[in-house]
């Protein structure tokens, strides 16, 4: 029973949304913890879950399309449409390249059920109006061009090809091909090659104007905006298509259940080995979905998953994973081993297989169910918080069937008993039911349950949920505001500390922990025990196992995570106000109190091992490791060696306990710390706190940060060979002396903006959008805060066959620039959208934390960012170019290229 303060928020949340004046043609519908659906007479629905604290606007447009809708010859369809929806429409002929103008972060995306595009920006008028506009223009009004289809057409078998490059990938695609017979989820959301290369442009137009209507829309607007004016707004731009006449079939296509085990083998060249098992399930709205979602957690999550335990502790595998997957219609459970080059397979398949069918004899247990529902939960509510998260997570329960599913699968996991979960497990845990191995034929074979389509409307017609998130307060997230707000001070050791509160939604709090370890002298030859350290701290601290400390923290809601090398710690903590002083507490045992145990060693370098033979096949990693070994001056053993992947894998088999044991008494400790923390917690009682578990540790050892000086980076080309692999990998980079308070860096920043930083750029425009040669293109600049030595990198993925046309694009548009300059719309749109960008990322409080933290490091405050914002908004086009010019020189670059070349051209 909900108490009279839930009930009464709960109704506070429907007063408000109730006051909204609600423009003619628009009704209000349902009300559910702060979240309010709106029907125009069209038929499209609105959801609005305002959230004024963070001052971030985030808009889904969610389409009742996916691969499940795509006839005979139409898969790949729905994502062509995707892609093509950004091309322009009537009064949009480019709003790709005005989306990066203003700054907005956004992408579109295709799944099963839906597709799903949305951008986040900071809170203003004029870009929500813009944007409600386009999406209101690109519903019905899209091109959908021959010509656009032709361009686009090498980018999305660029994609396609990348995700061939995936051993994983394309194991799962094939046995998803085999364990659905008849039903579409058995085929890829990017489409069957030949139906994606021989599409009829006149088809896809007609799948667009069936799907992209408003009454299959649904229109989600979270975080701060003004309800009634974006209400007008809507009812303005929408409400102005007119209903379709067409209507729409409903699905029905159902396979029937399996009846005996099916298998597939891929045979390819790679380095690791993989098992996988699929096993059919309820559909996403289906009452038992949670049985089988918490049994994904209890098989399969790391360490407290029988999949780890049963493969990874024994050394069957170096990894396990599990999933399920929330579609509208019956669908799959996913589990799977990964194992090194040396690995038994057959071993590993049959402990995979006798641990997931052998539930019926060893039942799951209350302890396992708890833990799964806390790990739940946790995400759950951490997901809740967030409003960008939210529009997401309720794009995805639309396609199930209604947003409320989003709240009503929660309800049914915190409900969930131990007598539902054991029978869906050995109700469908079954060798009858799985995609895997060979066919057995048995005198008594067991079937699972008969599929079955469900409805979900009268599950959630009056579903009214918990109470509604209690938002916090409206914060004005500038440099000026946030150093306004913020304290600083020091601990008796020297540890720098940074405090800003403010109240948040779910009294979320963000915090961020920085320890800086050794000298260049003491570090020699210490490589990688400084990131082994790092890893196994939560794998065993003060007498508690790694699944103790992880339930721990599953319990407190917090996220935590703890990431380093041999210079330095990082933990990052995503917690709530009640939460943090436990969370901050067990963060400082695993710091101070590492068990490092012996056999999470082991399990820790054989995963290492088998991560680093899987990357050296990978164009990517390959291209990126020789890269960086380019010109590099320092010694093996000196912290700043760059090792090749048989050095890499040779020195974490070399690590030893008394090794990490010895780092950590050596180097770690707060001395030369900085922690920040952004939200919602009390000042006071954290000083306390932070003082007394942190303000006497001290590490062994002298902490003297490791310089990084400028090196000469000799100019040349290699092209690296990586067999059987459909993609490959371009990356390049110039070194240049440069830090980030050097006079000309705001104009070297814009610069890099409109060569390759953007989906506005030139190199996108030209090697995407122009020649349709790659999915991904760009430039990045790094820039020291403490020397001058700053680099300038090349990078995109492309098929082996395009590398001469790849090359010609890159080295045509530099030399363009250099010779002709930037326009003055160019650096127009790359100054507001790097504005936009930076007032985007300073709405993110996580972001807010990891800014301060590096700012304590070196002395700074946020006028330092404020007086970079005030540089980059007074950059003038002579500046830019000058810039660029000075930088960059092509001739300088270090170049290189991996890939198949058997496929290129001689």
């Amino acid at each position: 029973m909900k108490s009279i303060a839930a009930l009464l928020l709960s109704l506070a949340s429907f007063v408000a949304a109730a006051q909204v004046a609600l423009p003619p043609g628009v009704t209000r519908a349902t009300s559910v913890e702060g979240i309010t659906e709106y029907n125009l007479g069209n038929g499209l629905r609105v959801l609005f879950a305002p959230d004024p604290s963070k001052p971030t606007t985030t808009v889904n447009t969610t389409y009742l399309v996916g691969s499940r809708h795509e006839n005979y010859g139409e898969t790949g369809m729905a994502h062509l449409l995707e892609h093509l929806v950004f091309k322009g429409s009537p009064n949009f002929p480019n709003g790709m390249a005005e989306q990066a103008r203003r700054g907005l972060a956004f992408n579109g995306t295709t799944w099963t059920d839906r597709t799903n595009y949305y951008a986040s920006f900071s809170a203003n008028d004029e870009n929500l109006d813009w944007y409600l506009r386009w999406s209101a223009d690109t519903m019905t009004k899209s091109f959908i061009r021959k010509s656009d289809l032709d361009s686009e057409m090498t980018v999305v078998r660029n994609e396609m090809e990348s995700g061939e490059n995936n051993p994983v990938n394309s194991l799962f695609q094939r046995a998803m091909q085999s364990a659905y017979g008849w039903h579409n989820y058995g085929k890829s959301t990017i489409g069957a090659r030949s139906d994606v290369e021989n599409v009829n442009i006149e088809r896809l137009q007609a799948f667009y104007r069936t799907y992209y209507q408003p009454d299959n829309a649904v229109l989600i607007v979270t975080g701060k905006f003004d309800e009634a004016k974006t209400l007008a707004i809507i009812a303005r731009e929408y409400g102005k298509i007119p209903r379709p006449t067409r209507k729409l079939q409903p699905s029905y296509t159902v396979d029937p259940e399996q009846q005996g085990e099916k298998s597939v083998t891929l045979r390819r060249v790679g380095d690791n080995k993989y098992a996988l098992a699929l096993y059919h399930m309820p559909a996403g709205p289906h009452a038992d979905f949670a049985a089988a979602e918490l049994l994904t957690i209890i098989m399969g999550d790391t360490p407290t998953g029988r999949l780890h335990k049963a493969l990874v502790e024994t050394k069957k595998a170096a990894g396990t994973f599990g999933g399920t997957f929330s579609w509208r219609e019956p669908t799959i459970a996913y589990y799977g081993a990964v194992l090194p080059t040396a690995g038994n397979l057959d071993e590993a398949r049959d402990a995979l297989l006798s641990t997931l069918e052998g539930v019926a004899k060893d039942p799951v247990t209350e302890a396992e169910l708890e833990r799964a529902k806390a790990k739940f939960l946790k995400n759950f509510d951490l997901q809740a918080a967030d409003p960008q998260k939210v529009g997401i997570a309720l794009s995805g329960a639309i396609g199930q069937g209604d947003w409320r599913l989003f709240f009503l699968q929660r309800d049914r996991v915190r409900n969930a008993k131990l007598a539902d979960v054991q029978r869906v497990a050995v109700s469908y845990l079954l060798p009858d039911n799985r995609t895997l191995g060979l066919f057995i034929p048995t005198a008594a074979p067991q079937r699972p349950p008969k599929p079955e389509l469900v409805d979900a409307a009268p599950m959630v017609k009056d579903y009214k949920g918990d109470a509604a998130v209690v938002a916090g307060e409206a914060f004005d997230a500038t440099p000026a505001n946030i150093e306004k707000r913020t304290e600083r001070l020091r601990l008796a050791n020297g540890m720098k500390v940074a405090l800003m509160p403010k109240r948040t939604r779910a009294a979320a709090v963000n915090a961020r922990l920085v320890l800086r370890l050794g000298d260049e002298k003491a570090l020699l030859g210490t490589q990688p025990t400084g990131d082994v350290v790092a890893d196994m701290l939560n794998r065993g601290a003060g007498g508690m196992t790694r699944t103790q400390i992880q339930d721990a923290f599953d319990k407190l809601k917090a996220r935590v995570t703890f990431a380093g090398s041999e210079t330095q710690l990082t933990v990052t903590m995503e917690t709530t106000k009640d939460a943090l002083p436990e969370v901050i507490k067990l963060v400082a045992t695993v710091l101070r109190k590492p068990d490092f145990p012996a056999a999470e060693l082991e399990q820790l370098k054989n995963e290492s091992v088998t991560a680093l033979e899987a990357q050296r096949r990978e164009p990517d990693q390959v291209a990126k490791n020789a890269l960086l070994r380019h010109g590099n001056p320092h010694p093996r053993g000196d912290v700043r060696y760059v090792a090749t992947f048989d050095e890499s894998i040779a020195d974490v088999k070399g690590v030893t306990l008394e090794r990490v044991r010895a780092f950590h008494n050596d180097f770690y400790g707060a001395s030369n710390a900085e922690f920040a923390a952004v939200g919602d917690f009390d000042a006071a009682a954290l000083k306390a706190q932070l003082a007394a578990l942190f303000g006497d540790w001290k590490a062994a050892k002298p902490y003297s940060r490791v310089p990084n000086p400028l090196y000469t980076m000799p100019p040349g080309e290699q092209r690296l060979e990586t067999p059987d692999k459909a993609n490959a990998y371009f990356t390049a980079r110039l070194r240049f002396a440069m830090r980030d308070d050097a006079p000309d860096y705001a104009a070297a920043l814009v610069a890099n903006r409109i060569v390759g930083a953007d989906t506005d750029s030139i190199l996108w425009k030209r090697v995407r959008e122009k020649e349709g040669l790659s999915y991904g293109v760009g430039s990045g600049f790094t820039v020291s805060s403490h020397e001058e030595h700053s680099w300038w990198t090349l990078s995109a993925i492309y098929a082996p066959q395009n590398v001469k046309r790849l090359e010609a694009a890159m080295r045509e548009e530099l030399a363009r620039l250099r010779k002709d300059g930037f326009t003055a719309k160019e650096l127009e749109d790359a100054k507001n959208g790097l504005m936009q960008q930076r007032r985007l990322a300073l709405a993110q409080d996580r972001n807010v934390a990891t800014q301060i933290t590096a700012q304590l490091e070196v002395g700074r405050t946020m006028e330092f960012m404020a007086a970079q914002d005030r540089a980059i908004a007074a950059v003038t086009l002579e500046q830019a170019n000058a810039a660029f010019r000075k930088y960059v020189d092509p001739s300088k670059l270090a170049l290189v290229y991996a890939g198949d070349w058997s496929k290129a051209p001689k």
